[in-house]
């Protein structure tokens, strides 16, 4: 597919449309410089320090969680409506155990900017750089979002990644 280098906020509302549902492919590289690809159904983009900025959570737990730590940098990427079974296979299968890459037969494609990948088979691709990070604190929120959002204490941290390079598809508009 080809792509163009776009604005940070150009394809915003499609974005957060796909971040709704099937949701987005965070993707990171493991220790191993294998890439990681996590589904992720939360996030926002927006304007933190007077820089455009695409915030991610990932519980402690998770494998991407690592990942992102030891790289400081993530691509999230928008899959294709043909394409959101995947979605659902990211989420649901641990990198520890698989090559979720390989095995939903996409494709990782090099970066603009970030030593983490893009997934050549999505139709938007964020890359970014973590400025920030810092840690949910369940005692502030209310008692009715700490419950489902954490049911064991497995509390997220949110990656704070400035957007340095946005790629998407040519045609994308008539794709969606």
């Amino acid at each position: 597919m080809a792509k163009t280098v776009v604005g940070p906020m150009e394809f915003l509302p499609e974005t957060l449309q796909a971040l709704a549902h099937p949701g987005l492919l965070l993707v990171s590289l493991d220790g191993r410089r294998r890439p990681n690809a996590m589904t992720i159904g939360w996030g926002s983009v927006g304007i933190y320090w007077g820089l455009p900025m695409f915030v991610v959570p990932v519980r402690k737990s998770r494998y991407t969680y690592g990942c992102i730590e030891k790289t400081g940098d993530f691509t999230v990427n928008a899959l294709p409506r043909k394409l959101a079974d995947l979605a659902a296979f990211c989420g649901t299968v641990s990198g520890r155990d698989h090559d979720k890459l390989a095995e939903a037969q996409l494709t990782a494609a090099p970066s603009l900017r970030v030593k983490s990948p893009i997934i050549e088979d999505c139709l938007i691709h964020y890359e970014c750089k973590v400025v920030h990070a810092n840690d949910l604190a369940p005692k502030t929120l209310p008692h009715r979002l700490v419950r489902p959002m954490d049911p064991r204490g497995d509390y997220h941290r949110f990656f704070f990644g400035e957007i340095v390079a946005v790629r998407a598809e040519t045609n994308l508009r008539r794709r969606l």
